[in-house]
Protein backbone atom coordinates (compact mmCIF):
# COMPACT_ATOMS: atom_id res chain seq x y z
CA UNK A 1 0.00 0.00 0.00
CA UNK A 2 1.15 3.64 -1.01
CA UNK A 3 0.64 6.29 1.84
CA UNK A 4 0.59 10.09 0.32
CA UNK A 5 0.55 12.88 2.63
CA UNK A 6 0.05 16.13 2.00
CA UNK A 7 0.84 18.18 5.26
CA UNK A 8 -1.30 20.90 4.14
CA UNK A 9 -0.80 22.97 7.29
CA UNK A 10 2.17 21.27 8.45
CA UNK A 11 3.21 18.25 9.85
CA UNK A 12 3.30 16.70 13.40
CA UNK A 13 3.64 13.16 14.83
CA UNK A 14 0.28 13.59 16.14
CA UNK A 15 -1.00 14.85 13.22
CA UNK A 16 0.23 12.08 11.07
CA UNK A 17 -1.10 9.44 13.91
CA UNK A 18 -4.87 11.15 13.85
CA UNK A 19 -4.65 11.19 9.66
CA UNK A 20 -3.81 6.98 9.68
CA UNK A 21 -6.41 6.43 12.10
CA UNK A 22 -8.92 8.43 10.07
CA UNK A 23 -7.63 6.32 6.80
CA UNK A 24 -8.33 3.25 8.84
CA UNK A 25 -5.66 1.96 11.30
CA UNK A 26 -7.04 0.61 14.23
CA UNK A 27 -6.32 2.27 17.47
CA UNK A 28 -6.27 -0.88 19.19
CA UNK A 29 -3.01 -2.02 17.24
CA UNK A 30 -1.52 1.26 18.53
CA UNK A 31 -2.09 0.79 21.60
CA UNK A 32 -0.71 -2.26 21.73
CA UNK A 33 2.08 -1.39 19.98
CA UNK A 34 2.48 1.20 22.54
CA UNK A 35 1.80 -1.28 25.96
CA UNK A 36 4.95 -3.48 24.29
CA UNK A 37 7.42 -0.97 25.05
CA UNK A 38 6.65 -0.89 28.81
CA UNK A 39 5.83 2.85 29.09
CA UNK A 40 3.10 3.30 31.78
CA UNK A 41 0.62 6.05 33.06
CA UNK A 42 -0.58 7.05 29.34
CA UNK A 43 -4.44 6.54 27.70
CA UNK A 44 -4.40 7.34 23.80
CA UNK A 45 -7.82 8.04 22.43
CA UNK A 46 -9.47 9.33 19.02
CA UNK A 47 -11.86 12.12 18.96
CA UNK A 48 -13.75 13.74 15.88
CA UNK A 49 -13.45 17.36 15.72
CA UNK A 50 -14.44 20.20 13.53
CA UNK A 51 -11.35 22.10 12.28
CA UNK A 52 -12.16 25.69 10.14
CA UNK A 53 -14.51 23.73 7.66
CA UNK A 54 -13.81 19.89 7.91
CA UNK A 55 -14.40 17.47 10.51
CA UNK A 56 -10.99 15.33 11.19
CA UNK A 57 -9.56 12.98 13.86
CA UNK A 58 -7.75 14.07 16.88
CA UNK A 59 -5.65 12.07 18.84
CA UNK A 60 -5.45 13.01 22.33
CA UNK A 61 -2.65 11.62 24.94
CA UNK A 62 -3.41 11.90 28.53
CA UNK A 63 -0.34 11.07 30.82
CA UNK A 64 -0.12 10.84 34.73
CA UNK A 65 3.92 11.61 33.75
CA UNK A 66 4.27 15.38 32.57
CA UNK A 67 7.58 15.02 32.12
CA UNK A 68 9.11 15.82 28.85
CA UNK A 69 13.00 14.97 29.84
CA UNK A 70 14.53 11.68 29.07
CA UNK A 71 17.85 9.92 27.67
CA UNK A 72 17.38 9.79 24.08
CA UNK A 73 19.34 6.38 24.68
CA UNK A 74 15.87 5.07 27.08
CA UNK A 75 13.31 6.08 24.54
CA UNK A 76 15.32 4.41 21.74
CA UNK A 77 15.19 0.69 24.17
CA UNK A 78 11.80 0.96 24.84
CA UNK A 79 10.31 1.65 21.44
CA UNK A 80 12.60 -1.50 20.17
CA UNK A 81 10.45 -4.02 22.24
CA UNK A 82 7.98 -3.01 19.97
CA UNK A 83 9.19 -4.30 17.30
CA UNK A 84 8.67 -1.74 14.55
CA UNK A 85 11.79 -0.79 12.32
CA UNK A 86 10.20 2.63 11.68
CA UNK A 87 10.16 3.61 15.68
CA UNK A 88 13.21 2.94 15.95
CA UNK A 89 14.55 4.83 12.89
CA UNK A 90 12.95 7.60 13.81
CA UNK A 91 14.05 8.01 17.76
CA UNK A 92 17.28 7.27 16.14
CA UNK A 93 17.47 9.89 13.59
CA UNK A 94 16.50 12.41 16.78
CA UNK A 95 19.20 11.55 18.78
CA UNK A 96 21.97 11.51 15.69
CA UNK A 97 20.39 14.82 15.04
CA UNK A 98 20.45 16.40 18.23
CA UNK A 99 23.78 15.13 19.04
CA UNK A 100 25.26 16.44 16.13
CA UNK A 101 24.05 20.28 17.22
CA UNK A 102 24.88 19.72 20.80
CA UNK A 103 28.23 17.81 20.04
CA UNK A 104 27.78 15.03 22.11
CA UNK A 105 27.63 11.59 21.01
CA UNK A 106 24.23 10.07 20.10
CA UNK A 107 23.82 7.51 23.18
CA UNK A 108 24.57 10.48 25.39
CA UNK A 109 21.63 12.78 24.25
CA UNK A 110 19.47 14.20 26.79
CA UNK A 111 16.09 14.85 25.22
CA UNK A 112 14.50 18.36 27.14
CA UNK A 113 11.32 18.74 24.74
CA UNK A 114 11.09 15.77 23.28
CA UNK A 115 11.81 13.22 25.89
CA UNK A 116 8.28 12.94 26.84
CA UNK A 117 5.28 10.33 27.09
CA UNK A 118 3.95 12.64 23.47
CA UNK A 119 7.05 11.73 21.88
CA UNK A 120 7.14 8.04 22.35
CA UNK A 121 3.40 7.62 21.97
CA UNK A 122 3.05 9.38 18.50
CA UNK A 123 6.29 7.69 16.93
CA UNK A 124 5.28 4.12 18.31
CA UNK A 125 1.64 4.89 17.23
CA UNK A 126 2.40 6.05 13.93
CA UNK A 127 5.02 2.91 12.80
CA UNK A 128 1.96 0.70 14.21
CA UNK A 129 -0.07 2.27 12.16
CA UNK A 130 1.66 1.92 8.65
CA UNK A 131 2.55 -1.78 9.47
CA UNK A 132 -1.70 -1.95 10.62
CA UNK A 133 -2.69 -0.14 7.24
CA UNK A 134 -0.33 -1.98 4.91
CA UNK A 135 2.28 1.03 4.09
CA UNK A 136 5.86 -0.04 1.85
CA UNK A 137 6.00 3.16 0.57
CA UNK A 138 5.38 6.97 1.88
CA UNK A 139 5.50 9.68 -0.63
CA UNK A 140 4.49 13.48 0.35
CA UNK A 141 4.30 16.41 -0.90
CA UNK A 142 6.61 19.76 0.14
CA UNK A 143 6.64 20.66 3.31
CA UNK A 144 5.93 23.73 4.69
CA UNK A 145 8.59 24.85 6.84
CA UNK A 146 7.10 28.08 8.79
CA UNK A 147 9.05 30.98 10.27
CA UNK A 148 9.79 32.95 13.43
CA UNK A 149 11.26 31.64 16.76
CA UNK A 150 10.31 29.46 19.47
CA UNK A 151 11.09 29.48 23.12
CA UNK A 152 13.18 26.28 24.23
CA UNK A 153 15.28 24.97 26.96
CA UNK A 154 18.09 26.33 25.24
CA UNK A 155 16.86 29.71 24.78
CA UNK A 156 14.94 31.11 21.87
CA UNK A 157 15.38 28.99 18.37
CA UNK A 158 14.68 30.07 15.04
CA UNK A 159 11.53 28.30 13.00
CA UNK A 160 11.90 25.56 11.92
CA UNK A 161 14.46 24.21 14.74
CA UNK A 162 17.81 23.36 14.00
CA UNK A 163 16.91 19.59 15.14
CA UNK A 164 13.73 19.58 12.21
CA UNK A 165 15.80 20.66 9.71
CA UNK A 166 18.92 18.52 10.03
CA UNK A 167 16.20 15.18 10.08
CA UNK A 168 14.80 16.85 6.46
CA UNK A 169 17.78 16.90 5.11
CA UNK A 170 17.10 16.00 1.41
CA UNK A 171 13.26 16.35 1.71
CA UNK A 172 11.56 18.64 -0.33
CA UNK A 173 10.26 22.04 1.40
CA UNK A 174 8.71 25.73 0.90
CA UNK A 175 7.74 28.35 2.63
CA UNK A 176 5.36 28.88 4.83
CA UNK A 177 2.75 31.48 7.56
CA UNK A 178 4.99 31.95 10.69
CA UNK A 179 4.71 29.55 13.60
CA UNK A 180 5.84 25.72 13.64
CA UNK A 181 5.01 24.04 10.82
CA UNK A 182 6.73 21.14 10.92
CA UNK A 183 7.92 19.63 13.99
CA UNK A 184 10.95 17.23 15.09
CA UNK A 185 9.18 14.67 15.73
CA UNK A 186 7.11 14.92 12.31
CA UNK A 187 10.05 14.86 10.03
CA UNK A 188 11.89 12.09 11.81
CA UNK A 189 8.96 10.19 11.10
CA UNK A 190 9.06 10.87 7.31
CA UNK A 191 12.91 10.36 7.43
CA UNK A 192 12.59 6.89 8.99
CA UNK A 193 10.18 5.50 6.64
CA UNK A 194 12.40 6.46 3.53
CA UNK A 195 9.77 9.34 2.22
CA UNK A 196 10.12 10.17 -1.41
CA UNK A 197 8.86 13.60 -2.39
CA UNK A 198 6.78 15.26 -5.07
CA UNK A 199 3.67 14.95 -6.53
CA UNK A 200 0.77 11.65 -5.98
CA UNK A 201 2.03 8.76 -7.31
CA UNK A 202 0.62 7.23 -9.63
CA UNK A 203 -1.94 4.33 -7.46
CA UNK A 204 -5.92 3.46 -6.92
CA UNK A 205 -6.97 5.60 -3.90
CA UNK A 206 -8.75 3.48 -1.28
CA UNK A 207 -9.01 5.51 1.82
CA UNK A 208 -8.55 9.17 2.75
CA UNK A 209 -7.75 10.44 6.53
CA UNK A 210 -7.74 13.73 8.15
CA UNK A 211 -5.65 14.18 10.93
CA UNK A 212 -6.17 17.32 13.14
CA UNK A 213 -3.66 19.79 14.97
CA UNK A 214 -4.09 21.44 18.11
CA UNK A 215 -3.93 25.08 16.91
CA UNK A 216 -7.31 26.85 15.72
CA UNK A 217 -6.18 28.73 12.56
CA UNK A 218 -8.43 31.84 11.07
CA UNK A 219 -8.66 30.97 7.58
CA UNK A 220 -8.00 27.52 6.74
CA UNK A 221 -8.67 23.95 8.90
CA UNK A 222 -5.38 22.63 10.47
CA UNK A 223 -5.30 19.24 9.02
CA UNK A 224 -2.12 16.81 7.98
CA UNK A 225 -4.07 15.03 4.85
CA UNK A 226 -3.30 10.99 4.68
CA UNK A 227 -4.15 9.30 0.92
CA UNK A 228 -3.49 5.31 0.92
CA UNK A 229 -3.85 3.60 -2.37
CA UNK A 230 -2.84 0.42 -4.54
CA UNK A 231 0.45 1.00 -6.75
CA UNK A 232 -0.84 0.81 -10.57
CA UNK A 233 1.32 -2.24 -11.08
CA UNK A 234 2.42 -3.12 -14.82
CA UNK A 235 1.34 -6.15 -16.02
CA UNK A 236 3.60 -8.76 -15.13
CA UNK A 237 5.46 -6.51 -12.70
CA UNK A 238 6.41 -8.27 -9.10
CA UNK A 239 8.31 -7.52 -6.40
CA UNK A 240 11.47 -10.18 -5.14
CA UNK A 241 12.21 -9.77 -0.96
CA UNK A 242 15.23 -11.30 0.08
CA UNK A 243 17.29 -11.56 3.28
CA UNK A 244 20.48 -12.43 4.20
CA UNK A 245 19.74 -14.86 7.38
CA UNK A 246 23.05 -16.50 9.58
CA UNK A 247 21.11 -17.32 12.73
CA UNK A 248 17.67 -19.38 11.15
CA UNK A 249 17.24 -23.40 11.12
CA UNK A 250 16.63 -25.30 8.42
CA UNK A 251 13.30 -25.85 9.98
CA UNK A 252 12.30 -22.46 10.25
CA UNK A 253 13.56 -21.56 6.74
CA UNK A 254 11.12 -24.52 5.51
CA UNK A 255 7.79 -23.05 7.80
CA UNK A 256 8.85 -19.54 6.32
CA UNK A 257 8.57 -20.91 2.57
CA UNK A 258 5.14 -22.76 3.42
CA UNK A 259 3.83 -19.41 5.08
CA UNK A 260 5.08 -17.74 2.30
CA UNK A 261 3.43 -20.19 -0.59
CA UNK A 262 0.68 -20.24 1.29
CA UNK A 263 -0.23 -16.08 1.76
CA UNK A 264 -0.04 -16.16 -2.05
CA UNK A 265 3.77 -15.92 -3.02
CA UNK A 266 4.29 -16.82 -6.67
CA UNK A 267 7.44 -18.55 -5.60
CA UNK A 268 9.67 -18.70 -2.83
CA UNK A 269 13.46 -20.57 -2.39
CA UNK A 270 17.14 -20.16 -0.18
CA UNK A 271 20.28 -20.08 -1.52
CA UNK A 272 23.35 -21.04 0.56
CA UNK A 273 25.44 -18.44 1.06
CA UNK A 274 28.62 -16.88 2.94
CA UNK A 275 28.75 -13.89 4.88
CA UNK A 276 31.08 -11.51 6.58
CA UNK A 277 33.98 -13.82 8.42
CA UNK A 278 33.22 -16.60 6.51
CA UNK A 279 29.77 -17.61 8.15
CA UNK A 280 27.72 -19.89 6.39
CA UNK A 281 24.22 -18.06 5.70
CA UNK A 282 21.33 -18.46 3.97
CA UNK A 283 19.43 -15.88 1.56
CA UNK A 284 15.59 -16.43 1.54
CA UNK A 285 14.33 -14.50 -1.60
CA UNK A 286 10.24 -14.23 -1.61
CA UNK A 287 8.75 -13.00 -5.42
CA UNK A 288 5.35 -11.81 -4.49
CA UNK A 289 2.59 -9.80 -6.44
CA UNK A 290 3.26 -6.15 -5.63
CA UNK A 291 -0.10 -5.98 -3.45
CA UNK A 292 0.89 -8.84 -1.01
CA UNK A 293 4.50 -7.38 -0.70
CA UNK A 294 3.66 -5.68 2.27
CA UNK A 295 1.70 -8.36 4.39
CA UNK A 296 4.37 -10.51 2.97
CA UNK A 297 7.54 -8.43 4.02
CA UNK A 298 6.09 -8.59 7.55
CA UNK A 299 5.94 -12.20 7.45
CA UNK A 300 9.30 -12.55 6.50
CA UNK A 301 10.53 -10.61 9.21
CA UNK A 302 8.28 -11.71 11.69
CA UNK A 303 9.08 -15.05 11.34
CA UNK A 304 12.72 -14.90 10.52
CA UNK A 305 13.60 -11.93 13.21
CA UNK A 306 16.00 -10.22 10.55
CA UNK A 307 16.16 -6.82 11.21
CA UNK A 308 15.71 -5.80 7.37
CA UNK A 309 15.41 -7.16 3.77
CA UNK A 310 15.62 -6.11 0.19
CA UNK A 311 13.03 -5.41 -2.19
CA UNK A 312 13.57 -5.36 -5.88
CA UNK A 313 10.85 -4.48 -8.23
CA UNK A 314 11.43 -7.60 -11.10
CA UNK A 315 9.20 -8.46 -14.39
CA UNK A 316 8.06 -12.00 -14.97
CA UNK A 317 7.83 -13.30 -18.10
CA UNK A 318 4.80 -15.95 -18.20
CA UNK A 319 4.80 -17.94 -20.78
CA UNK A 320 0.67 -19.39 -21.47
CA UNK A 321 -0.29 -22.81 -19.96
CA UNK A 322 -3.02 -25.07 -18.85
CA UNK A 323 -4.30 -28.10 -16.90
CA UNK A 324 -5.34 -31.48 -18.31
CA UNK A 325 -6.21 -34.40 -15.99
CA UNK A 326 -5.48 -38.08 -16.48
CA UNK A 327 -6.52 -40.96 -14.25
CA UNK A 328 -4.25 -43.22 -12.80
CA UNK A 329 -4.88 -46.66 -10.65
CA UNK A 330 -8.46 -44.75 -9.96
CA UNK A 331 -6.96 -41.10 -9.26
CA UNK A 332 -6.80 -37.70 -11.00
CA UNK A 333 -3.17 -36.67 -11.71
CA UNK A 334 -3.17 -33.18 -13.21
CA UNK A 335 -0.82 -32.33 -16.28
CA UNK A 336 0.52 -29.14 -16.73
CA UNK A 337 1.05 -28.27 -20.20
CA UNK A 338 2.92 -25.32 -21.28
CA UNK A 339 4.85 -24.17 -25.21
CA UNK A 340 7.34 -26.53 -25.03
CA UNK A 341 6.38 -29.20 -22.60
CA UNK A 342 4.08 -31.27 -20.52
CA UNK A 343 4.47 -32.41 -17.05
CA UNK A 344 2.54 -34.13 -14.30
CA UNK A 345 1.70 -32.29 -11.33
CA UNK A 346 4.09 -33.56 -8.65
CA UNK A 347 2.12 -33.63 -5.54
CA UNK A 348 -0.71 -35.75 -7.18
CA UNK A 349 2.06 -38.26 -8.35
CA UNK A 350 3.63 -38.40 -4.86
CA UNK A 351 0.17 -38.74 -3.40
CA UNK A 352 -0.61 -41.72 -5.84
CA UNK A 353 3.05 -43.32 -4.77
CA UNK A 354 1.95 -43.68 -1.30
CA UNK A 355 -1.11 -44.75 -1.79
CA UNK A 356 -0.28 -47.75 -4.01
CA UNK A 357 3.19 -47.91 -3.22
CA UNK A 358 4.57 -47.92 -7.04
CA UNK A 359 7.56 -46.17 -7.45
CA UNK A 360 7.17 -42.03 -8.33
CA UNK A 361 9.16 -42.41 -11.49
CA UNK A 362 7.05 -45.14 -13.28
CA UNK A 363 3.47 -43.32 -12.51
CA UNK A 364 5.12 -40.27 -14.22
CA UNK A 365 5.93 -42.52 -17.26
CA UNK A 366 1.99 -44.09 -16.97
CA UNK A 367 1.02 -40.32 -16.66
CA UNK A 368 2.73 -39.67 -20.24
CA UNK A 369 1.56 -42.82 -21.80
CA UNK A 370 -1.84 -42.05 -20.65
CA UNK A 371 -2.02 -38.60 -22.50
Amino acid sequence: MILFVNPFTGLAGDMLLGALLDAGAPIEAVRQAVAATGLTGWRLDAERVRTGALTATRVRIDVEDDATERPAAELIAMAARAGLPVADAALTAIAEAEGALHGVPPADVHLHELGGHDTLIDIVGCAAALRALGVTRVHCAPLPLGGGTVRTRHGVLPVPAPATLALLEGAMVRGGAAGEAVTPTGAALLRAARTAYGPVPEMTLRATGYGAGTRELPDRPNVTVAMLGEPATPAGEQVVLSTNLDDVTGEVLAHVIERALAAGAADAWITPAVMKKGRPAHVLHVLTPVELAGDLQNLVLAETGSLGLRRTVVEKVALPRHTTTVRLHGRDVRMKHGPWGVKPEHDDLAALAAATGRPLRQLAREAFDAL
